[in-house]
């Protein structure tokens, strides 16, 4: 191909991960600045965990009725939208201290991002021809592996040049940026207008339950995938990291820098996997990504749990972040490969109602079983359920290729 036409192919995947690339990176900032934010204000531990209870409220909210929106709206105006109103409200976070009023801003901010999150996997299907979607995945994978790292450090540079709250409004202007490269993006449903041509209604929801529920009974593959690799990658690795903080100054015996250089091991391992995923995933089949990447996360996740020193926990730490990219630019594709476009909004969203109240569950259950057992006894737990069914997966992926599943939706 020459370079005009590869400049011609790549120049909208182009914008849109740079778009990304410059939210994720905010996002961290955002992420670590709220947290800071309300550890100052309320100078409580309980309240900051309350934050991710939030937020897994809102996906749960939005979970219920975003599909029926996505579906029927131009993907691209609603992005833009979307991009648009999170940075008005992020704006808005640091005028008042009160914890309730930070909690109310959170849920309808991430409220908002569970809506985007659908949305922009519908446009990215649509903008992105089959041959060249695990490519992009895997440079998507490796841009959100850079931010994991650049998000924090430029955190950390703000906050000592300034306060949190700076970085919240950082994040907002990020967020208008955003919103602006979007418009430079083609709109791919001209037939479709920025508002709703139908009135959203309860039947109207119900029945588009019912379509989801119906296609997944007819694609019992695509069902069994999904549900299996939610369950490893969502859902447990959720529960289970939300006792890694507690794990690693209870059990490892870490100080808050020890904390921090364990967290940086885990940084190395996504920028050396995602590194190496971006130059070869496209050689192989998505299937073949997810069941070598799965395995991989939770043999990371079992060294971890077993660990009682910070040499064996950053051998964990390290082998499960290097091993996540190859399970989530598989995972995307197959999903991408799929999912009819048309109905993906409904998919992801029914998709993220149940995996959020699979998380809030798993996550409720290990912290009260915390409480009364060995912190090390329920993380090994948490990580034994996750392997069984990371096994499971790699399993059925594997016969079904012995079986001949067909790889391409029909």
């Amino acid at each position: 191909m020459s370079a005009r036409g590869l400049f011609e192919s790549w120049k909208y995947p182009a914008i849109l991960l740079l778009g990304i690339g410059i939210a994720n990176v905010s996002g961290w900032i955002y992420f670590i600045a709220l947290n800071l934010i309300v550890l100052h204000t309320t100078g409580s531990a309980l309240a900051v965990s309350g934050l991710y209870v939030v937020r897994t409220l809102a996906s749960l909210c939005a979970g219920a009725w975003s599909g029926s929106l996505i579906d029927r709206m131009n993907k691209r105006t609603l992005m833009i939208a979307l991009d648009i109103f999170r940075a008005g409200v992020i704006a808005m976070l640091p005028l008042h201290g009160a914890i309730g009023y930070i909690y109310v801003m959170v849920f309808v901010i991430h409220m908002a991002g569970a809506v985007f999150g659908p949305a922009s996997g519908a446009y990215v299907a649509k903008l992105i021809p089959p041959d060249r979607r695990q490519r992009f995945n895997s440079l998507n994978a490796l841009i959100g592996s850079g931010a994991f790292l650049i998000g924090p450090a430029i955190a950390g540079l703000l906050f000592m040049a300034g306060s949190p709250s700076t970085s919240i409004y950082i994040n907002a202007a990020a967020l208008l940026v955003s919103g602006v490269l979007t418009m430079f993006m083609p709109n791919l449903e001209d037939d479709m207008g920025g508002v709703m041509q139908e009135r959203m209604s309860w039947a109207m929801i119900r029945q588009d339950w019912h379509d989801v529920i119906r296609f997944y009974a007819r694609s019992k593959h695509v069902l069994a995938v999904i549900l299996l690799f939610g369950g490893v990658m969502v859902v447990m690795a959720s529960a289970v990291d939300s006792l890694e903080a507690a794990f690693a100054k209870v059990v490892l015996g870490l100080s808050e820098r020890g904390y921090g250089l364990l967290v940086s091991v885990a940084g190395a391992g996504i920028i050396a996997g995602a590194s190496v995923n971006a130059l070869f995933a496209a050689r192989m089949p998505a299937i073949r990504l997810i069941g070598l990447g799965t395995p991989g996360v939770c043999a990371g996740y079992f060294i971890y749990a077993c660990s009682s020193g910070f040499t064996g926990a950053a051998a964990g730490f390290f082998i499960l972040a290097f091993f996540l990219a190859f399970a989530n630019t598989g995972y995307a594709t197959f999903y991408q490969t799929h999912i009819p476009v048309e109905r993906m909004g409904r998919v992801g969203s029914v998709n993220g109602f149940v995996e959020a109240l699979l998380v809030m569950t798993a996550t409720t259950a290990m912290g009260a079983a915390a409480e009364v057992r060995a912190i090390q006894d329920v993380v090994l737990a948490g990580v034994a359920v996750m392997t069984v069914l990371g096994g499971s997966l790699s399993v059925y992926l594997l016969r079904s290729k012995r079986n001949g599943q067909p790889e391409k939706r029909p």
